[in-house]
This record gives C-alpha cells, sequence and structure tokens, in this order.
C-alpha cells in the first residue's frame, strides 16, 4: 500500500480562531471553496480542528462505512441535544435495532394513506389563500409542512395551545442560532445568557410536550393507524420482542417532528422562490398539473405522471440541500482516498460542497430542472446525497419527497405565485439551509376551489 498523502490545511485561519470567521460570515462560500484544496482538508473551529470531505466517491465511502465513520462531531453533539439519542443521532451500537422498530412506520404501503392525509392538510392551507394575497413563502409551507407532520405523525387534532407551543420552540431551537451554538465553545453554552435562556427553556418545553403526548398515547391502548401508534407497537424479533421505550418514542418522534417541518418546508418555499424567478419553467409546471390532476387535489396513483415537478423538487434540493452538512468520528485508524485518518477524526462532509462542484454539475449555480430528465447524461454517482446513504439514509426519504411533489402540484393547479422583487433571497443557514421570510403575490388560476374528492374530511388540524 503507497504510503498515504498528507492533507492540505484551507487557507486564512487566524490564530485561537482558526476558521471560525468565515464558517459564520459565508459558511456556504467557505465550504464550497474548499474543493479547490484537495479532496479531503482540514479545518479548525478554535483550536478544535476536522477534516472536510470534497470528494463525492469519498464521501459516499463515510456514509457506507457507518461503523467506521460513527455519528459525532459538532453537528450530532448538538442535534442530540435536542432530538436525544434517536435514529438520526444515536451511535452504530443502537442504530440497527432502532432503524427495525422504526421502519414499519415508513412501510411503501403507508403511503397511500399518508398521502392521502397530506393532501387533505395541503389543500386546507392553500384553500384559504385568496386572490391578490400576499404570502410569506416560508411561513406558509412551514403551516402546510406542520400539518402534514401533525396529521400522520399524531393522527388526531391537538390543542391549538399546544400546537402553537410546538411550533414557537422548534423555531426558537432551529433558528441561525442553533449553528452559532454548534461553533460556540462548550463552557460558552452553558453561561446565562439571555440567547442561552432563551434556547434552554424552548428545548425543555419541546421535550416535555412530546413527553406527554407519547405517554397519553401509551395510557390510551388504541391505534390510530398513523406514526406514532407504528412506533408504540413495533416489536424486535432480534430481541425477544422488545419495543421502543417511551423516552426512546420520543427521541423518534421529536426528530421526526423537527425534521419533517424543518426540511420540507424549506424545500419547498426554496422550490416556489426558484419558480418565480424561472417563469418559463413555472408555465410548464401549471401545464403539467392541469393534463395530469385536471382540477382535482394531488394523490399519490398521480405521483409517477408529475414527472416536472418531481424535477423540480430534485433540482431544489441539489441547490439547497436542508441538511448541509454534518460530521462523523473515526472510530479506528483507517484510510480515506490516499489519506490516513486517525482515531477520533472528526469529519465533515457537505450535500452543499458536492452539489455545487462544477466539475459534477454543468453550471451548478443555474436552476435546471431538466438536468434529471432521462434523456439528458446524469450527473456522476454518488454526486446527489441530500438524504445521506448507506444504512443511515433519512428513513423519510420517500415520505418527504411524496409531500413536497403533492404539495407542489396542489399549489400549481391552483395558484399563479408571483415575485414583488428581483432581489435574491439568500439562505440563512441554521440547522437546516432555510430561506428568510420573503413575500409572494398569489393570484388565482382556477374558477372555482377543488373538492377533495374521496378524502375523508377527519384528521384536519
Amino acid at each position: 500500500m503507497n504510503a498515504p498523502e498528507p492533507i492540505p490545511s484551507a487557507p486564512g485561519a487566524l490564530p485561537v480562531l482558526g476558521h471560525l470567521v468565515p464558517l459564520l460570515r459565508a459558511p456556504l462560500t467557505f465550504l464550497t471553496s474548499l474543493a479547490e484544496q484537495g479532496d479531503l482538508v482540514r479545518i479548525r473551529l478554535g483550536p478544535v480542528g476536522m477534516v472536510v470531505v470534497c470528494d463525492p466517491e469519498l464521501t459516499w465511502q463515510v456514509l457506507q462505512d457507518d461503523r467506521t465513520f460513527d455519528k459525532g462531531g459538532p453537528f450530532t453533539v448538538q442535534a442530540r441535544d435536542v432530538v436525544g439519542n434517536g435514529l438520526a443521532t444515536c451511535p452504530h451500537s443502537e442504530h440497527r435495532r432502532q432503524r427495525r422498530l422504526a421502519q414499519p412506520a415508513f412501510h411503501p404501503r403507508r403511503l397511500p394513506d399518508y398521502a392521502r392525509q397530506m393532501s387533505t392538510c395541503i389543500i386546507e392551507v392553500t384553500g384559504s389563500w385568496h386572490e391578490g394575497q400576499l404570502i410569506d413563502v416560508p411561513s406558509e409551507t412551514t403551516r402546510i409542512a406542520n400539518r402534514v407532520l401533525t396529521a400522520t405523525l399524531f393522527s388526531e387534532a391537538l390543542p391549538e395551545r399546544t400546537r402553537s407551543r410546538l411550533l414557537d420552540d422548534m423555531a426558537t431551537v432551529l433558528s441561525p442560532r442553533w449553528y452559532r451554538r454548534m461553533l460556540t465553545p462548550a463552557p460558552l453554552r452553558r453561561l446565562p445568557t439571555p440567547g442561552n435562556r432563551e434556547y434552554q427553556r424552548a428545548r425543555s418545553r419541546l421535550r416535555r410536550s412530546l413527553d406527554g403526548i407519547v405517554a397519553r398515547r401509551r395510557t390510551g391502548g388504541t391505534d390510530h393507524g398513523d406514526l406514532l401508534s407504528a412506533l408504540l407497537a413495533a416489536r424486535d424479533p432480534e430481541t425477544d420482542g422488545h419495543g421502543l421505550t417511551d423516552t426512546e418514542i420520543t427521541d423518534e418522534v421529536t426528530s421526526f417532528f423537527l425534521a419533517g417541518t424543518e426540511t420540507t418546508s424549506a424545500t419547498l418555499a426554496w422550490a416556489l422562490y426558484l419558480l418565480g424567478r424561472h417563469p418559463h419553467i413555472e408555465r410548464r409546471l401549471h401545464t403539467e398539473a392541469d393534463t395530469v390532476l385536471s382540477g382535482n387535489p394531488p394523490v399519490h396513483d398521480h405521483l409517477p405522471r408529475l414527472e416536472l415537478t418531481r424535477r423540480i423538487i430534485t433540482e431544489t434540493l441539489r441547490m439547497y440541500p436542508p441538511i448541509w452538512f454534518l460530521t462523523r468520528t473515526v472510530t479506528a485508524d483507517t484510510r480515506l482516498g490516499h489519506h490516513a485518518l486517525p482515531v477520533s477524526t472528526t469529519v465533515l462532509y457537505s450535500p452543499y460542497l458536492i452539489h455545487h462542484r462544477s466539475d459534477l454539475y454543468d453550471n451548478p449555480s443555474a436552476f435546471d430542472p431538466d438536468r434529471w430528465a432521462p434523456a439528458r447524461p446524469q450527473p456522476p454517482r454518488h454526486a446527489f446525497v441530500p438524504f445521506g446513504g448507506g444504512a443511515r439514509k433519512c428513513i423519510g426519504d420517500v415520505f418527504g419527497m411524496t409531500e413536497s411533489i403533492l404539495a407542489l402540484a396542489a399549489i400549481a393547479g391552483r395558484w399563479h405565485l408571483h415575485p414583488l422583487s428581483e432581489q435574491d433571497v439568500s439562505p440563512a443557514p441554521g440547522a437546516s439551509l432555510r430561506p428568510p421570510p420573503f413575500t409572494m403575490r398569489v393570484t388565482s388560476r382556477a374558477v372555482s376551489p377543488p373538492v377533495i374528492a374521496g378524502i375523508p374530511p377527519g384528521n384536519r388540524q
């Protein structure tokens, strides 16, 4: 075996601070610049060093070998503080059991029922818009995602006060402050500053609220046919039929609730923003929606024919992957490519970095849904990783894609969304890559509101 090659260090590190300044001021620009330095690049967060993976094949190797590249590092530590030890954050030693127990909740046979609930919630939100209304797009897409998650996760209507408190607390813990907190040394995070106190109050309230929901459902013992019922009923034949504890279920519910609302709402908001800046693509989307839906709400059976809609969501995920970076910890001395990585090395990989490499994507800054058309040459293998990969690929990837496609098709079938300004909307990096608030004007494309044919009126929040 050839001798390992040295790993270059990113330029611009400052004494004591390392690369904290560019990571705080312009993290996306900084990350994408690293690919010019090599396949692996060293950076420092203050005194803490880590290695950034800039190559798609090496990123895939990290994703595939989750035993050697286990969950760890700053992102995972901060995520565990919010969601506990669920699927997204637990170590390799616990992951397979948790995955077996959670997987039935996302079985493909459940998707048509979930899709019906999704469509009901989507139509309720978008049906409340009126001609000429100015809407804050990220706020409205969050309404959609929250209603869908509430319906599919909990089934029964939550009291408005409970739902509002969950949303407020979620917004607090996942704000851009989450990212700054992740980069802050642990002793400073424990100081009783107003920001730290607000974060801790919201985090504690969020967990208590979800603990209460799980406990009440466990006591009731009724199968509601939702995600929570599936988690409560799951039994693992490899561990003598044991199920998830209440704490484990709260961890999973917290993960699903936060990730499902945050990532889907961000993706849909970015898609609407991009369509507003590309009216020729929006017109094609309207034509597809009219042809496929014929004025009806979208349902699961429509998905195969919503081809352009799917490509638009896929391209949006390429340009603005909600989870834009993650960290892992090396558990044993290993090699990655031509480089040696000793045990305890922190590894950072970034879907955003990979998705914006000009050697992998033609004109990566351009919004081009047709780059995903079957007739076009496809991007290299492993160059598209918005949901991760390997055994720890996002368990809700199909669920999230289904919701995003149905929501975009429903909006396109009834509404035009007009941008009020040509000004660019820049991402606000936090726990996810959300857009900041921006406003669009809605005008109707339909003579009358669609009827939710075949969808029961229940499960509406």
